[in-house]
C-alpha cells in the first residue's frame, strides 16, 4: 500500500472522504500532535497528526473517516461503529495496527 507523503495529498484525501460522507469542513490542518492522531471541532475544523503522512493509506483513511463520522455521530457507539464498518469494512484491524504502530 502507498502513503500520502505530502500534506496536500493528505488534505485532498480528507476532502474526498468529506464529500463521500457528506461532511462540510471548514479547515484541515496537518501538524505535529503529541497526544493523539486527530481532533475535530463542531465548527468544522479538523487537525491531523503529521505522523499520518508516514503511515499506509488505509491507516490514514481510518483516522480520517473516524474523525469525519464524528460530525454525524459524536460518540463511539453502535451507530458510529456501524458507519465505520460500512465505509471501511474491518476497521478494527486498522485500529489495532494503528495502535501498534505508534504510541498516541
Amino acid at each position: 500500500m502507498h502513503q500520502l507523503r505530502s500534506k496536500e495529498q493528505f488534505k485532498e484525501r480528507v476532502r474526498e472522504w468529506s464529500n463521500k460522507l457528506d461532511v462540510r469542513i471548514r479547515s484541515v490542518s496537518v501538524r505535529q500532535m503529541k497526544a493523539k492522531w486527530a481532533s475535530c471541532s463542531t465548527a468544522g475544523n479538523l487537525n491531523f497528526s503529521d505522523e499520518l503522512l508516514s503511515l499506509e493509506i488505509d491507516l490514514a483513511d481510518y483516522v480520517i473517516v473516524h474523525e469525519l463520522l464524528h460530525f454525524h455521530v459524536p460518540n463511539h457507539g453502535k451507530l458510529w461503529k456501524s458507519l465505520m464498518r460500512v465505509h471501511l469494512g474491518d476497521y478494527e484491524q486498522a485500529e489495532r495496527r494503528l495502535k501498534g504502530n505508534v504510541n498516541k
